[in-house]
């Protein structure tokens, strides 16, 4: 019976083949032909029950069915649960310094449950503070006046001395050498050094008598030793200077009336001559003009020390050289 029925449905499709090509003297533009397969289903429909149709088209066009997509792009991977994911959990709070250097608590009565002794950090701990090391102690209302001298007494490194300068020496320098002295006053107006020193060696030139002057004029000195003096008398340097004035309260140049001296505020000095290692001596009154070393000297002075004077200058300074530290608006008056 089926094959009697699929053998009419053969026949029928050729007729229908037939009448469609005959039926080309039409003016009317020709249908579309259904495919074969269509009009299979569609005469089946008619004839035979709807189960079996159904039944025979799946068997007889399984490639009517569109094929799976190809995976073109990446693997879609699916997120791991909640379950598999391992959440990092926090580190324990350190101990505080309180919790690591606690003392030890008194031991609990029996029959009490003893709690556990806390466990030492690990973490290094401040080394001991060195032995010998002081702290500056200001009494309250005091001035804090803080010296190389006493900068240096402050800290004392461990196994050390104290980096003092030497005994005798002033002004916080160890290459100036003298004493400190009570502050001069005096019943001139304009006189006076609220701090004086009496300077005996400079930079290791002795002076033929002590000078009384301030710090700031010592420094100036010694600056003028080392870079203006001595590179001027090469082999045969100065061991020794001749002071003819420091601290004195006069008027300048000795005149009546005049204003005081630098003198008489301790910011000056008057030099007459040289010893040289060799035991020779130079004044100023006679070997200036003859000693290149001494004008070199003279010379090199301008700059450091704000007034310079000498033979030549005012009529004043013959026979010595006059050095102050005191500066002008102008700059530096050299002579």
């Amino acid at each position: 019976m089926r094959q009697a029925v699929l053998l009419g449905l053969g026949f029928a499709v050729a007729a229908q083949v037939v009448c469609a090509e005959g039926l080309s003297s039409s003016r009317l533009p020709k249908a579309r032909p259904a495919p074969p397969a269509v009009a299979l289903l569609a005469l089946l429909a008619a004839v035979v029950p709807a189960e079996l149709t159904a039944s025979t088209a799946n068997a007889a066009i399984p490639a009517l069915r569109p094929r799976p997509r190809p995976v073109t792009g990446p693997e879609v991977v699916e997120p791991p649960t909640v379950a598999a994911v391992s959440v990092p959990r926090p580190r324990p709070r350190p101990e505080g310094p309180a919790e690591r250097f606690a003392a030890v608590e008194p031991q609990p009565d029996k029959g009490s449950v003893a709690e556990p002794a806390a466990v030492p950090s690990s973490e290094p701990r401040p080394k001991v503070r060195p032995e010998g090391l002081q702290d500056a102690v200001v009494k309250p209302g005091t001035r804090r006046n803080f010296s190389l001298v006493q900068a240096a007494a402050i800290r004392i490194p461990q196994d050390k001395k104290a980096l003092q300068p030497k005994a005798g020496s002033v002004c916080g320098d160890p290459s100036i050498r003298g004493a400190d002295l009570a502050p001069m006053v005096s019943k001139v107006k304009g006189c006076g050094i609220e701090a004086p020193v009496k300077v005996t060696e400079i930079a290791g030139v002795k002076l033929s008598q002590p000078a009384i002057i301030t710090c700031e004029t010592a420094q100036a000195t010694k600056q003028w030793i080392e870079r203006g003096m001595s590179p001027q008398f090469g082999a045969n340097p100065v061991v020794k200077l001749q002071i003819a004035g420091s601290y004195t309260c006069r008027p300048r140049n000795g005149i009546k009336g005049a204003k005081v001296s630098e003198h008489g505020r301790g910011q000056a000095l008057d030099i007459s001559g040289f010893t040289l290692a060799d035991g020779s001596m130079l004044s100023v009154k006679q070997d200036y003009r003859q000693s290149k070393a001494i004008k070199a000297s003279h010379k090199a002075a301008c700059g450091i020390f704000g007034t310079t004077l000498g033979p030549g200058s005012d009529g004043h300074h013959e026979d010595h050289l006059h050095f102050d530290i005191v500066h002008y608006r102008n700059g530096t008056y050299c002579r």
